[in-house]
């Protein structure tokens, strides 16, 4: 889509087929293969700044995986209790949303599969992706597992193709190879390229010019300008402001005066200004994993036992981009949603997955006094080189037996996949998450 010119393109517009890739002038349909799935737009080769987002991804990840899913609403979220992670499109039809209580969807859509995530799968397959964008350009800014921004100036010379070309390629060549499909967004700068991609998924092209910016803008409310969540616009919509095309009228003083740094960024992004670079390998915060129990657990053998199978899922992330940190943090949400989290700094930054849950158990321990508790987490922060992570400990030699068993272990599951080898506490963690309410 290139705002609502993909299907009326005329004369005078550059167009490009997405079957194909054949660029042309003008038509409705290729004149090199005859099909219709063209995008169209007077700025169409000029522009090189785009966001690429996998189209309703873990579930997408799932039906690719399971043949039989294909055609029935998948949701994937907790098992009863929690929020939707993620709906399919045809879940999205009865009107389930991303983090919306699993309860709920269930009302809505009570014949679909719900699913538990499968992260490391996900994890495997966001990778690929995201090496198919690095083959295209180094300057490739993620913002999460599925989406990323993409600068392709100065590209064409070394793929032979304008930057328009080279995206709807990739996005064939990552359907066809990883079975997945995205939506995409080309724009002059980050703000248009991202409310491009959300604008006709899925297997969405949206083009966004400079010329037509403004005018496509006015026409939205002022929650799709970025940063703006629903306490912002409620303090918005006190002073009558919801949408876009108000604040178009009103200068960028006024706008200071009333709202400081907000009030600069609303009257810049209404008419889509936006000077911030693609960055790539931008600075990852933190690495995490949590989950929400099928059941309130107090006792610390069953909430040892699933925190194990986090650690595990985060090592392997850390391990994954290569990170290492010094900070151990522990999430636990009890049944009255109170969260209490509690922080460990370790000397040396670590990556493995038994330290982790050395520090995390140690901190878990003295939190178990009958609270029942309904979420539990662990994340890491504060990272350092890798190459200062888990030295040999003179100190305390088991330390680095426990490394050196762990680093075994990734061979073998590099090697022969990641159910090839378990450690015990694995199955304790399984059956834990088995085991009926009482």
């Amino acid at each position: 889509m290139a705002l609502a010119m993909t299907h009326t393109a005329n004369t005078d517009m550059t167009t490009l087929c997405r079957s194909c890739f054949h660029i042309f002038r003008g038509s409705k349909l290729c004149p090199n293969c005859g099909r219709p799935r063209v995008i169209s737009h007077p700025e169409l080769l000029d522009l090189s700044i785009a966001h690429m987002d996998c189209d309703a991804f873990f579930a997408a990840v799932e039906k690719r995986d399971n043949p039989d899913y294909a055609a029935q609403p998948v949701i994937i979220g907790g098992e009863k209790r929690g929020v939707v992670s993620t709906a399919c499109y045809i879940a999205r039809m009865a009107g389930v949303r991303s983090a919306m209580p699993i309860y709920k969807a269930k009302k809505l859509c009570p014949d679909a599969i719900f699913l538990r995530p499968n992260l490391k799968r996900y994890q495997e397959v966001g990778r690929a992706v995201r090496k198919k964008m690095q083959a295209l350009t180094p300057l490739v800014e993620p913002l999460s597992i599925d989406e990323a921004f993409l600068d392709l100036s100065g590209t064409e010379a070394l793929h032979k193709a304008p930057p328009a070309s080279q995206l709807a390629k990739l996005a064939a060549e990552i359907e066809q190879d990883l079975g997945i499909t995205v939506s995409i967004g080309l724009a002059p700068n980050k703000f248009l390229a991202k409310l491009g991609s959300d604008m006709d998924k899925p297997r969405g092209f949206t083009v966004i010019g400079s010329h037509d910016a403004k005018a496509l803008l006015s026409t939205m409310p002022i929650t799709r300008i970025y940063g703006i969540g629903p306490q912002t616009a409620k303090a918005l919509a006190k002073d009558g402001l919801s949408q876009i095309s108000q604040l178009q009228t009103m200068d960028e003083a006024s706008l200071i005066r009333r709202y400081g740094e907000t009030g600069q960024r609303l009257f810049r992004l209404s008419r889509g200004i936006d000077t911030r670079r693609v960055e790539p390998g931008s600075e990852i915060k933190s690495v995490s994993s949590e989950t929400t129990l099928s059941r309130d657990l107090a006792d610390y053998d069953s909430l040892e036992g699933i925190l194990w199978g986090l650690c595990e899922a985060v090592s392997t992330d850390l391990k994954h981009k290569d990170l290492a940190g010094l900070t151990v943090t522990l999430k636990l949400k009890n049944s009255m949603h109170k969260s209490v989290t509690r922080a460990r700094t370790l000397d040396a930054p670590t990556q493995l997955a038994e330290t982790l849950f050395e520090i995390g158990r140690d901190v878990l321990r003295p939190l178990i006094d009958g609270t029942p508790y309904r979420l539990i987490g662990i994340g890491v922060r504060n990272f350092r080189p890798l190459i200062e992570a888990d030295q040999p400990d003179l100190i305390e030699p088991k330390r680095t037996r426990h490394r050196d068993a762990e680093r075994a272990m990734d061979k073998l599951k590099n090697k022969f996949g990641t159910s090839a080898i378990k450690k015990g506490r694995s199955f304790k963690a399984a059956n834990n998450a088995r085991k009926p309410k009482p």
